[in-house]
């Protein structure tokens, strides 16, 4: 609670400060990479740009830039905040449903394509469809207009 109250009041805190589920593009062919991380966005995305620094294929954000010589772009236009988190029970099932989601929409890089179809994750994707679903995974109301 002090900290929701402390982030509004008293911290210039940017998206980059916050943790959770997180995309990044690459800057060459513009598909994604999509992560979780339970430090800041900023720390992690620092993370992956030392991994292509020091050729270590540990990250699969690095072995893309690394194996196909594609080029990243800065924090601006690399990283996206896709579902802030702090339950860190929750980062796995949503980075799971992210990378699907992802990887359905053909923006996925190919060192992260999901190797087999998971149904409860399909049911959930087919239904955001017709529930109107945010990329945050909230639910919208449907607009009877």
């Amino acid at each position: 609670m002090f900290c929701a109250i402390c982030r509004i009041l008293m911290c210039n805190t940017t998206t980059y400060d916050e943790s959770g589920i997180y995309e990044l593009t690459c800057n060459t062919c513009k598909l994604s990479y999509v992560g979780q991380t339970t430090c800041n966005l900023k720390l992690q995305y620092q993370e992956h740009l030392r991994y292509i620094k020091n050729n270590n294929l540990q990250s699969t954000f690095a072995l893309h830039i690394l194996q196909n010589r594609h080029e990243h772009g800065t924090i601006d236009n690399t990283v996206t905040l896709l579902k802030p988190l702090n339950n860190t029970t929750m980062l796995t099932p949503y980075e799971q449903f992210f990378i699907k989601s992802t990887y359905q929409q053909g923006k996925i890089i190919m060192e992260q394509a999901p190797g087999e179809q998971n149904p409860l994750f399909q049911l959930i994707i087919d239904r955001a469809y017709t529930l109107n679903v945010d990329n945050s995974g909230s639910i919208l109301p449907i607009s009877t207009t």
